[in-house]
Parts: structure tokens; sequence; C-alpha cells
């Protein structure tokens, strides 16, 4: 017969599991992948470092994992933004400008997820995340074609285009050793970054 854990123990395997997510990713938002290095990983949640290997078989899957639940959270942001009552292109802007000015608030996050250097495991999953990104922008562009707020175009080559542009105005920005950047220039960047998008995609 097949042991099976008890509720008790299941919800302990639970929270460690958390933990340890919890505290890679607040490691990443401190000083980027480099930052969260098992040994610090197994600190911050109050583990022994063998014991972060019970749940992840290896720090990429681990990043991978914390990388695809932040992915998932700003999915689901985007797709309340997208869907919102308003004009597409309306829609648009909002959607283009929530996603840089999150991005400027957490950038070592941001970076970490979008540019930083790591592996190829982490980097086959920011292709797959970039590709959930672009469905939701080719989604939003295909309804405002339909609607007429668009002119007709190749929503998934414009989706691709939109979100490749804004995420690389932002890795100058974001990255390791870059200004801070003030809200005022925050402000003026976002606004920047959206009218691209917009006259991107409008007549």
């Amino acid at each position: 017969m097949p042991y099976r854990h008890s509720a008790l123990m299941q919800d302990r395997l639970a929270d460690n599991r958390a933990r340890i997510m919890r505290a890679t990713r607040q490691l990443i938002a401190r000083g980027g992948f480099r930052a969260a290095r098992i040994t610090a990983v197994a600190a911050a949640a109050g583990l022994s470092t063998g014991s972060i290997y019970r749940y992840f078989p290896s720090q990429a899957q681990l990043f991978i994992e914390v990388l695809t639940a932040a992915v998932s959270h700003e999915i689901e942001l985007l797709e309340r933004i997208a869907g919102a009552p308003a004009a597409a292109p309306q829609r648009l802007k909002n959607a283009v400008e929530s996603f840089a000015r999150r991005a400027l608030e957490g950038r070592n996050l941001a970076y970490a997820f979008i540019a930083e250097p790591i592996g190829a495991q982490v980097d086959v999953a920011r292709m797959r995340s970039r590709r959930e990104f672009c469905q939701v922008f080719q989604r939003l562009l295909t309804g405002g074609i339909r609607s007429g707020e668009f002119p007709p175009q190749d929503a998934e080559v414009a989706a691709a285009c939109i979100f490749g542009a804004f995420t690389e105005a932002l890795v100058g920005p974001i990255a390791p050793g870059s200004k801070a950047v003030t809200p005022r220039a925050r402000t003026r960047l976002t606004a920047a970054i959206s009218r691209f998008c917009l006259s991107a995609v409008s007549p």
C-alpha cells in the first residue's frame, strides 16, 4: 500500500514550499537572480540548504517556478485591464503603462524576469512567458480591430512588436547600476512608451 502523508504533513510541506518561493522572490527583488543563491534562500526561509532540494530539484527549477508564479499574477492584472469597459486604445494604453509602472517600481525583480543572464532553462521559461503576455495584447488588438477602433492588421505580429518594444525600452532604466528613476521621470517614460505603442497600431 503506497505511503500517504497525513493532512498535517501535507500542510507543512505546502507551507515550506511557499516559504521557499516567497524567500526566493524577496531575494530576487533585492538583488536579482544573483542574490538568490540556494544558501541565501535557505537562510531566508528558515530551512536547511539540503531541504530546498526536497522541493525543487535544482536552482533553475526554483527560479522557473517563481518566474511562472509572478507572470501568472501579471497576466491576471493585464487581462483585467484588457477586459475593462473602455475603448480599445485606452485599454491598450492602460495595460502598457501598468506593466511599465510596476517594472520601474520593482526594478531588480523586473530585470531578472525580463533580461538578467541566468541560463538556458530559465530563458526557455521566459520565452513561454513572453508568448503568454503577447496573447493578452493580441486578444485586445483583435477586439479593437473587429470594433473598428484599430485598423486592419496582423494582431499576432503587432502584439509581439508592442511587447518587444516596451520591454526593450524598460531594460536600460531597470538594469543594475542604472540611475534611479524619479517619480516624474517614471511618469514621462511610461507615457512615452504607451504613446509609441498606440501609434504603432493606429492610423
